[in-house]
């Protein structure tokens, strides 16, 4: 997992030098600290997919490229088996599982998410990422905050939302979440 960091903050640090950027314009252009940008850089710390997906957008490639060094091949179709998606696992309560890595020039990101349920006392992480976001949730209950409002969802429940708002999720009742995710 730390090697899989690592890469990926090379590619980040590499595609800000190839694109002209300082550490320090591409923190002000992302609206994120620069402190943060260098520990992202250095692969020394978690990179929430949030930041990845503004990444890739800003230096026009697909999130697949930055989170493998492979671009995607096809663009007619894309067959994703269950359980063999390119596994994104960014934030130890959240495994994220692309469905659509391999398909050129994507209009949306689907991902199939697992969340691990916390201690009710832990503190949720927001994050937010350009663009819109749909959530389905498959098994378990889920609590969604987006900017101040508190959303629980039960399987068979969705919610479309402007991802660019501050928003963090969190398994509820001590069980596991699956939910299907787009971010378009």
């Amino acid at each position: 997992m730390k090697e899989k960091i690592q890469l990926i903050a090379e590619r980040i640090r590499e595609l800000r030098e190839i694109s002209g950027l300082s550490a320090s314009a591409l923190a002000q252009e992302l609206e994120i600290p620069l402190e943060v940008i260098l520990q992202y850089e250095s692969g020394t710390v978690d990179i929430p997919v949030g930041f990845l997906y503004k990444a890739a957008h800003k230096f026009g490639i697909e999130l697949t490229a930055l989170l493998t060094g492979e671009n995607p091949r096809l663009h007619v179709y894309c067959v994703v088996r269950k359980d063999h998606g390119l596994s994104v696992e960014r934030r130890k309560q959240y495994k994220y599982e692309s469905l659509a890595f391999n398909f050129i020039n994507k209009k949306a990101e689907p991902f199939v998410v697992k969340i691990d349920p916390e201690p009710e006392s832990a503190p949720v992480e927001f994050n937010s990422h350009p663009g819109q976001e749909f959530n389905y949730v498959i098994d378990g209950t889920l609590k969604i905050i987006i900017d101040s409002h508190e959303v629980i969802l039960n399987p068979g429940d969705s919610i479309y939302f402007d991802s660019a708002c501050q928003h963090a999720m969190k398994a509820m009742n001590q069980t596991p979440v699956k939910m299907l995710a787009v971010v378009l």
